[in-house]
């Protein structure tokens, strides 16, 4: 397993490729259970990403070939420590002719800290309707995140480091990324064209693993434009409580995808925000819904 390190500054995907770097290991309380090493952030706990991403590689490494995985219902239940294992526990709940069901608990210190229901589907023939992509800039007209800072000054923390080449992913804003200031006002939606830094593997299943770790960076946000807050903010406090993720049609993560984001409401210091994947053609490959806790002063 690949312990955790600060971002080396180069724009490759290896910190996601190490994020679902599984290890087996002895069952303690389901049926099978994997080890894997939560990635460095340039803050105390672990990116949300992480955990999304691992219980699904747990999960999809206990079922066939022959099925796909096609939705994730999860609940962060303590932040995880960087730099240390978590123990992914899969409890083999269903094995049918058409469908597959696993339930993932994460533990790390002997404590819960994460868990999932991970549905899987033999692929079936049938009709398809999907929402329609936005009409939005291109990738290629837009700046990266570290071009956008290094213009702005804000590149050289370690917060920046992270955001220009530590996340695996080359990441761009409509209308404005939320860094170091509100950029875009209070929209209500946005949208983050998003491409791995590098190719990364033909297996389609680590193609799908890719959208699953990469959903939690920008989801918030909506919610964040709403109050007017950004990831600088003095005192904001941000954390994932619940995420469900669809899946509809695969996809490369190595090339240019939308993700279309809109908040769906904001109380009692909680945002839920709703995330579509698209790609460039069009086609709806993911629906994303997340309610995250926002703290302030």
């Amino acid at each position: 397993m690949t312990a955790a390190a600060p971002p080396t500054n180069h724009t490759d995907s290896q910190r996601f490729l190490a994020a679902i770097e599984l290890t087996e290991c002895e069952a303690e309380v389901f049926d099978c259970a994997f080890e894997v090493i939560p990635q460095y952030v340039p803050w105390p706990k672990a990116y949300g990403g992480d955990a999304v991403a691992q219980a699904a590689a747990a999960a999809i490494a206990t079922v066939g070939n022959d099925r796909e995985l096609h939705a994730l219902h999860s609940s962060f239940l303590r932040p995880v420590t960087i730099g240390e294992p978590v123990r992914y526990e899969v409890e083999l709940l269903r094995d049918g002719r058409g469908y597959s069901t696993r339930h993932v608990r994460g533990y790390q210190a002997g404590k819960a800290v994460f868990l999932t229901t991970a549905s899987f589907q033999v692929p079936e023939a049938g009709p398809v309707s999907a929402p329609t992509m936005p009409v939005v800039t291109q990738p290629e007209e837009l700046p990266s995140a570290a071009s956008y800072l290094a213009g702005r000054g804000g590149a050289d923390s370690a917060a920046g480091d992270y955001w220009s080449s530590g996340r695996s992913f080359d990441m761009r804003h409509i209308p404005g990324p939320l860094y170091l200031e509100v950029d875009g006002a209070s929209a209500q939606h946005e949208g983050v064209w998003i491409r791995a830094f590098e190719a990364l593997p033909d297996d389609p299943r680590t193609q799908q693993l890719a959208f699953a770790y990469v959903c939690d960076y920008t989801i918030l946000e909506p919610s964040l434009r709403a109050l007017g807050l950004h990831w600088s903010t003095p005192g904001l406090v941000t954390a994932s409580l619940d995420h469900s993720m669809w899946f509809h049609a695969p996809a490369r993560a190595d090339e240019w995808v939308l993700y279309a984001q809109e908040r769906a409401g904001v109380q009692s210091g909680r945002g839920l925000n709703i995330g579509r994947f698209f790609s460039r053609d069009g086609t709806l490959i993911a629906t994303v819904a997340q309610e995250g806790m926002i703290r302030t002063p």
